[in-house]
This record gives structure tokens, sequence and C-alpha cells, in this order.
């Protein structure tokens, strides 16, 4: 199955693995395409709209394209004119593994003979490259200056006095403008846990973990804000146990 990938964007395609029959090129000469095409003969297309050289639809303008092609890009202006050529679908960035698969779907539609299991090889790849991005700092204020703490730098956010606040690896604390319900949904759930209602915390900041009473887990976290034992339930142990061990959260 041979399929080219022409992009302008080291950050995604590069990241995936080398999946057999498929090739990437980063920079593609349009004018250099038509014995390219010739040469190389793919069945189907990924083009990022905006290369390193120039736009793909230079390519259309010079030569006919006689196979498929799924655009990509940023910028959402490019629609109307991707589909007045050869085009399945345009995905937006950051790509989504359900649009692909949609898109995917699409071209199986027009040249069924053609497609293997390949492209799910392609979606997981995708998946992976391209998965759910998380909050990289909290901005928070110390005073009359705002402060933009890095999420690598936060040990813990816990909720006191009807307040959350987020601890600092260098043991000050701040108030977020968030729960932590949505904490929970802008936090790396391999880096971070829900430990109870009162407390996420960042596998950095667990300490000596330890049996405790009804068959919950005692958790040790550096400089807690008071005297209370910091618990997990025996409903969330597991699920505890298998994040230390490095698996789902």
């Amino acid at each position: 199955m041979n399929s080219w990938l022409p992009n302008g964007s080291r950050n995604c395609w590069h990241r995936l693995p080398r999946l057999p029959g498929w090739q990437t090129c980063s920079t593609l000469w349009p004018k250099l395409w038509p014995g390219f095409s010739a040469s190389r003969r793919p069945i189907w297309l990924f083009f990022d709209i905006q290369l390193a050289d120039g736009l793909s639809f230079d390519i259309f303008e010079r030569c006919a394209v006689p196979c498929p092609v799924i655009f990509t890009t940023a910028y959402d202006h490019y629609a109307v004119k991707a589909f007045k050529v050869n085009s399945v679908d345009y995905l937006l960035k950051p790509l989504n593994a359900d649009d692909l698969r949609a898109a995917l779907d699409r071209f199986a539609q027009r040249r069924p003979a053609v497609v293997p299991d390949l492209p799910q090889a392609l979606l997981r790849a995708i998946a992976q490259a391209t998965g759910p991005s998380y909050k990289s700092r909290y901005l928070v204020r110390s005073g009359a200056q705002l402060l933009a703490v890095p999420t690598a730098d936060v040990l813990y956010f816990f909720h006191e006095h009807k307040v959350v606040w987020l601890k600092r690896r260098d043991g000050k604390k701040y108030a977020v403008d968030f729960t932590l319900e949505e904490l929970e949904t802008q936090l790396d759930p391999a880096v971070f846990f829900r430990l109870n209602r009162r407390y996420i915390a960042a596998f950095e900041a667990i300490g000596p973990v330890t049996v405790y009473s009804n068959q919950r887990l005692r958790v040790t976290l550096p400089d807690p804000p008071d005297a209370e034992p910091v618990l997990v339930s025996r409903e969330r142990a597991s699920a505890f146990r298998e994040w230390l061990e490095g698996g789902r959260s």
C-alpha cells in the first residue's frame, strides 16, 4: 500500500512509528510532484496544506493528482479550496482519532479494494501522537503579582475552607480558580491522582503509603496543610495501587 504523507509539521507525523507501505516527506516541492507521483504511484495521500516550501494546492495547479487526498491544517479558511480538488476530508489540527477514522471510512468507500487493516495501525499511532493535551501551567495571584506556575512544579492540589490551593515544590501555596473536579480533567492522569475529596496529588509527592483501617490506604504528603490523615478509600485503593505501578488512573 503506497501512501504518502507530505507534511509541514514535524511535531505530528514525525512522531508516528514506521508503518509498512507508508512513507513521509516533510518537504515536497510542487514543481517536482509530477515526476514524484509517476515514480511512486501513491493510491492516497495525506496533505498538510502548509508545506515547508509552499502550499500543497500548488501541486494541483501544476498537474492532476489521480488519488484521493485527506488534508490536514491548523486553519479552517482553506476548507472551500480543499473540496474543489480531489479531497476526501479536511481535518483541523490537533488531529482527532475519531475524525481521522471517519475520513478513512470515506476513503474506504471510494477505494474498498485497497484498504487493508493498516489504517487501524495508523489510527492507534495518531491517537498516541496527538493524544489529549493537559494544562501545562496555572496562573495564580501572589499579592499584587500574577505568577504562572508550571504544572510540573505542583506537588498537589487540596481543598481547604472552600478554596482550592496548589502546593508548589518549594512549599508555597496558591489559590486556584478551579474545583478539584475541573482540575481532574486538566491534569495528566499518568502524573496526578485524585486521592479523595480533598486532594489531587502528583506521583512525585507521594511518600510512604501504609495500610489503614477498613482497607483504606494512608498516604504521606510533604508538608500537609493540617494533621488530618490523607486517606484513599477502599473503593479507590485498587485503582491507586495500579496507578502507583504505572497503570491506569
